[in-house]
């Protein structure tokens, strides 16, 4: 938030919640709807509280009984409401009857909108905190196609009325960016949490769409959620749309592997496809129903200072290309990534990793800050079915290969080690490839630049083509 001095006084340039919907009130060109179920009509309250509303609201509607909902939106295959297809269905829907009833011959500079939330807000035993689906369907010219913005929240208030305020305020934020921010969409981005303290609300997923937003990538603007610390982990898909993290790990088996795919090598994709084979022969893991996540810590993107953003696209570009689910996160330590996963599934679990990142799971130093220390992050991290699949390492000097039977972790740590190990938590992956051991990413990143020749071996099928192709990472051939 900017803050401005005048004498000793520190004033705030972030324009109030009223004076947002204010102007957008008396901006004679802005015209459309307000749809909203499940947390009463919070938004569209603000506009007609500020004044002027005649001028911008065309209708106000809060469709609750499920019947009249359906029959206005139709029906949804899995009966649920408060869910992105639900939100988009609304906001097409609210367009249409607009473009019906309105003649744009009529209204020849009126700059048509639709704005709805679908929400489900805490629960009489407030286990369930509560979630949304908002978004806003515009224009900027009225000779110009619809843009959309759609972001999913999590609430974090425990109070149904705090939630329904918060709501409102990240309503009127919305639409007020839409129309003023647009330009800037990171700025735009910030703006969600203008006049709301960033403890009250999560922003866990966005995306953009439309003319104005064809130079908008959507990954990066999920790097942007977790940069700006509006939530702890984003993800997205092979297409570069984002993803909903809690949609797409529901009631699923789930592996993860962590890495800086910078670029991603053959070595990756071994322990991508042994990993799995490993991990599909668990008992009660449906390949159907699990989930395989490439994971990248917004630790390792800063790992050279501030986030290089055409860095962070390279990497994306790569994984997408192999037509893997990346996620973002902020979970630098894996008993963190793990509870993060256990908000939404019960199912088995494991991790894949290098020698390296096993040996660092079993550093003291990194648990200094938790009052259990090691045991207290042990316990979280292992307490479910959970298993590390271990990918061995090379010693150039001896040509002795590094698994977990000759792995050395500092003294205190013997013990514990056995431990897990003997009770089968860690797991060699035992058919590597061993021509590949040599091959390590900084190693390839380094060729690259430099134009060296051979680094194009060292990765997957096509992707030396892409890199190429598209220039990533500082390559200067096209072919």
């Amino acid at each position: 938030m900017a803050i401005t001095l005048k004498g000793d006084q520190k004033i705030s340039s972030v324009p109030t919640t009223k004076n947002k919907a204010l102007r957008i009130n008396l901006n004679a060109n802005i015209y459309g709807t307000f749809a909203e179920i499940g947390a009463g009509q919070e938004t569209v309250r603000n506009f007609f509280r500020a004044g002027g509303a005649s001028g911008t609201i065309a209708k106000a509607m809060s469709a609750y009984d499920k019947d009249f909902s359906d029959a206005i939106y139709g029906i949804e295959t899995d009966r649920r409401y408060v869910t992105e297809d639900r939100l988009k269905k609304m906001l097409k829907h609210e367009m249409n009857l607009i473009e019906d009833r309105l003649d744009r011959q009529k209204h020849p500079e009126k700059l048509f909108f639709s704005y709805a939330n679908t929400v489900a807000t805490i629960n009489f035993t407030k286990k369930f905190k509560g979630h949304g689906w908002i978004g806003i369907r515009f224009q900027l010219d009225p000779l110009e196609d619809y843009n959309e913005i759609i972001l999913h929240l999590r609430f974090k208030e425990t109070e149904a009325r705090l939630q329904q305020e918060t709501l409102g305020i990240l309503g009127v934020n919305l639409i007020y960016g839409a129309f003023y921010l647009n330009d800037n969409p990171k700025e735009l981005l910030k703006s969600f949490y203008d006049n709301i303290d960033e403890d009250k609300l999560e922003i866990d997923m966005i995306n953009f769409s439309g003319p104005r937003f064809t130079y908008v990538d959507n990954r990066l603007m999920s790097l942007q959620l977790v940069k700006n610390g509006m939530t702890n982990a984003v993800m997205f898909g092979p297409d570069g749309n984002n993803l909903l993290p809690a949609q797409v790990l529901y009631k699923k088996n789930i592996l993860a592997l962590r890495g800086s795919f910078r670029p991603v090598t053959k070595v990756n994709m071994d322990m991508y496809e042994q990993s799995k084979k490993m991990f599909f022969k668990e008992k009660k893991v449906d390949p159907d129903k699990t989930q395989i996540i490439f994971e990248i810590t917004l630790s390792n993107l800063r790992a050279e200072g501030e986030i290089n953003e055409r860095d962070f696209l390279d990497r994306a570009e790569l994984l997408c290309s192999l037509g893997q689910n990346v996620m973002i996160t902020n979970y630098q330590e894996y008993y963190r990534l793990v509870e993060y996963f256990s908000e939404f599934t019960k199912e088995r679990m494991a991790l894949a990793m290098g020698v390296n990142n096993l040996i660092q799971i079993f550093d003291e130093k990194y648990y200094r800050h938790i009052s259990g220390g090691i045991l207290e992050a042990f316990g979280k991290l292992f307490y479910k079915d959970l298993k590390i699949y271990m990918y061995p390492y090379k010693e150039e000097e001896s040509n002795k290969f590094i698994n977990s039977e000759n792995l050395k972790v500092h003294p205190r740590m013997k013990e514990l080690y056995k431990f897990f190990k003997n009770n089968g938590r860690v797991v060699d992956i035992q058919d590597f490839d061993q021509d590949i051991l040599h091959i390590f990413s900084r190693s390839v990143l380094k060729m690259i630049k430099q134009g060296e020749e051979g680094w194009e071996e060292m990765l997957p099928t096509g992707i030396p083509e892409v890199i190429k192709e598209k220039r990533l990472f500082g390559c200067s051939r096209r072919k």
